[in-house]
């Protein structure tokens, strides 16, 4: 439920999201008071030593990789302690929305979670993988419905407990912050609106010549 491939909540928990979707609070880009950090707006000096390996700097995103992960690591020992294995932490929500809506191709599926069809088509692969779900051919040759299995049916009671638990646990965590995440993904966002990240990229790019 919190999935690291991208600054959001548990995979598809709402923290103000998507996942973030897809959970970490980084005080220090919501800090405005700092006076030491260098310009952000600036470009890059073209004339400044740069390493030859560039992956020798520290990664800014890193240690909120890291904690993605580690957090969708403890929602899975929950589930580890109570006898459930090979389900992920992302299965939760296609698993929960395909119990409320019944069968769904891939596309209706991934439109109603809000996510790319080529995340939905993995995480349906990984859930086929453990008997999760089925595929059945669709309402044309190139479609097919994915449907729960009987063992996912199952699960679902205790997947939304889960899921429900875990929001709770968010607000917490949100109340015992400076910054709350919710407030730090809409500034991030905002700010984004303004100026998005490939326009910030393009801004400090300095061409290699050739």
């Amino acid at each position: 439920m919190i999935s690291s491939g991208g600054l959001g909540p548990p995979a598809g928990r709402a923290w103000g999201s998507g996942t973030l979707s897809k959970r970490c609070y980084i005080s220090a880009v919501t800090n405005s008071e700092r006076t030491d950090s260098p310009d952000p707006t600036a470009p890059a000096d073209p004339t400044a030593p740069v390493p030859a390996d560039p992956t020798a700097r520290p990664d800014p995103w890193q240690s909120l990789h890291e904690l993605l992960a580690a957090l969708d690591a403890e929602i899975e020992e929950v589930y580890v302690e109570r006898g459930i294995e090979g389900v992920r932490p992302r299965f939760a929500y296609p698993l929960i929305r395909l119990a409320h809506t019944g069968p769904l191709t891939i596309r209706e599926l991934a439109q109603s979670l809000d996510r790319s069809h080529s995340a939905i088509s993995q995480t349906i692969a990984a859930m086929r993988k453990e008997g999760l779900v089925t595929s059945e051919p669709g309402p044309d040759a190139r479609t097919r419905r994915i449907d729960l299995t009987e063992r996912a049916r199952t699960l679902v009671p205790f997947l939304e407990s889960e899921w429900r638990a875990t929001h709770a646990a968010v607000a917490e965590l949100d109340a015992e912050v400076p910054y709350a995440l919710t407030a730090v993904v809409e500034e991030l966002r905002r700010a984004l609106g303004r100026r998005s990240m490939r326009q910030r990229i393009l801004h400090h790019l300095v061409e290699p010549p050739g």
